[in-house]
């Protein structure tokens, strides 16, 4: 007896569907799985074995074939339980159709037959309507993310037995309700920017790196705000569109830390890893890729906080992602790539002991120890950082001082603003910020006016700017000038985008 079911698994970002075959033949009782199962879907026999007779149902003492379709892809993860279970039931009769072609089915099951959430729901789902599938039976963990995508069907099961029963009388099946992009942005979490005290000029570097999208290294000793001022950017940027909200939620659920319940998630994404991550995890990878960090901050912030700590290996594979938005992973069957378009907000101490350049704390550190930790950061690496800001030690009056600073919304009112003026500009550029520039648009777009050229050619001759950071001078003058409602860039604007190039 044989039975059929689809399911569906994912590969990097991007679902392929796959085909459940169940066979029950007369023989010595055995299980066996092929079709490239790694151990975890292995271990699915004994957790289904124990799922139906846990659930009332009759076991089949027979020899058992279960083919995952297509043969020659690697399956990795819990979800073909519950389709699994399905197709032995259904060569029992307890499932009134042994071929389900209209229905996506996945799950992963308990002992007792309870039906727990899995990873990557959504973008199977987008892969299920892309193929003309319109139903989905899922765990009510997944069924939010699911019913982001419109126009499918989906039917939540708890349990074994309302699996069995939605298949039976598709018609009584529960189903999800639609979900959308919350009205309202998210509330910044982190804290507002009217708490920090002093730093205009990281203020306002936060804000130019905000409205641009264009990467951040704030540099001084330690208690200056560093943190901080880092840990706020995500709150001034704007809110996320559905397409951006969409792009993220895919990425957290292929990883599994999307939140149980989570339709679309409502606020940019902000990642602070550790100094001792690993590549692997910074920009993902494995025998089945998955998403890194850079990944899970895709349309946000990630925050390297103490970056020459990070291993330069580590530091050294940013590189590619920081030009192009996104990281390859290449296997020998197939290549994963995953989005990677982030502000990325760094911190340093200006040496090992923090204090060179403190009037109040003298410098412990020898020249040769200031060289060398400062080198840790690569010049190619260095030179994809658009500002660089030194961030200097607070005084005393201003510690002590209650008035507040300038909020966090009304900031944000104004990158947002900046925001909308890019995006009307660039049109068919495919350009979503400045950052995002490329070719001939950058003349295009940031050529400035004459006092402006004298500017940045008296730059390049002093400050051997290489032809990469002059295209991102260039970039964040046009950013400086897009804050400022200006349609040409002045030489103010250049020279704002100058000195933060300064730091060493």
């Amino acid at each position: 007896m044989l039975a059929s079911l689809r399911s569906a698994a994912v590969f990097g970002v991007d679902a392929y569907p796959v085909h459940i075959e169940v066979d029950v033949s007369f023989g010595l009782p055995h299980f066996t799985m092929v079709g490239l199962p790694d151990a975890t879907v292995r271990e699915s026999r004994d957790r289904v074995r124990s799922a139906i007779r846990n659930s009332g149902f009759a076991f089949p003492p027979h020899r058992i074939t279960v083919n995952l379709a297509p043969a020659d892809v690697r399956k990795a993860g819990s979800s073909f339980d519950l389709p699994i279970a399905l197709g032995l039931l259904a060569t029992s009769g307890e499932l009134t159709r042994r071929a389900i072609d209209d229905t996506v089915v996945l799950g992963e099951l308990s002992l007792d037959g309870a039906i727990n959430g899995i990873r990557g729901v959504l973008p199977i789902a987008v892969a299920a309507r892309r193929l003309g599938l319109r139903r989905l039976l899922l765990p009510p963990h997944n069924a939010a993310e699911a019913s982001v995508v419109d126009g499918l069907d989906v039917c939540v099961a708890r349990s074994l037995p309302e699996a069995l029963d939605a298949l039976n009388r598709p018609d009584q099946a529960e189903r999800a309700g639609r979900t959308t992009l919350p009205a309202t942005a998210a509330a910044p979490t982190d804290g507002d920017l009217a708490e920090v005290r002093g730093q205009l000029l990281a203020r306002r570097a936060l804000e130019v790196a905000a409205a641009g999208g264009h990467n951040l290294l704030l540099s001084g000793p330690p208690g200056a705000g560093k943190t901080m001022l880092a840990r706020r950017l995500a709150g001034i940027l704007p809110p996320l569109s559905f397409d951006e909200a969409l792009e993220c939620t895919a990425i957290h659920s292929v990883a599994g830390t999307l939140p149980p319940g989570t339709g679309l998630l409502g606020a940019r994404p902000f990642r602070a890893p550790h100094h001792t991550i690993s590549n692997v995890a910074l920009v993902g990878g494995g025998a089945i890729p998955r998403p890194g960090e850079i990944s899970l901050a895709h349309n946000g912030v990630l925050f390297l906080d103490e970056m020459p700590e990070f291993d330069r290996r580590v530091l050294e594979v940013l590189r590619q992602p920081l030009e192009e938005g996104r990281v390859t992973i290449a296997r020998a069957a197939r290549t994963a790539v995953f989005p990677a378009r982030f502000v990325l907000v760094a911190a340093m101490n200006p040496c090992p002991c923090g204090f060179l350049g403190d009037e109040r704390r003298p410098c412990r550190c020898t020249p040769i120890q200031v060289v060398k930790y400062r080198g840790r950061l690569s010049g190619p690496l260095r030179d994809r950082l658009d500002l660089i800001v030194d961030v200097a030690a607070v005084p005393v009056d201003l510690i002590t001082d209650t008035a507040s600073g300038e909020p966090t919304a009304a900031v944000r009112e104004r990158v947002c603003a900046a925001r909308a003026r890019q995006h009307a500009r660039h049109g068919a550029s495919g350009a979503r910020t400045n950052r995002d520039l490329r070719g001939a648009a950058v003349p295009r777009f940031c050529a400035p006016d004459a006092k402006g050229r004298a500017l940045l050619r008296a730059a390049i001759e002093r400050l051997g700017l290489s032809a990469r950071g002059y295209d991102r001078v260039l970039k964040v003058s046009r950013t400086i000038a897009d804050l400022a409602g200006v349609d040409g860039v002045r030489s103010e604007h250049v020279a704002e985008a100058i000195q933060y190039r300064l730091v060493e």
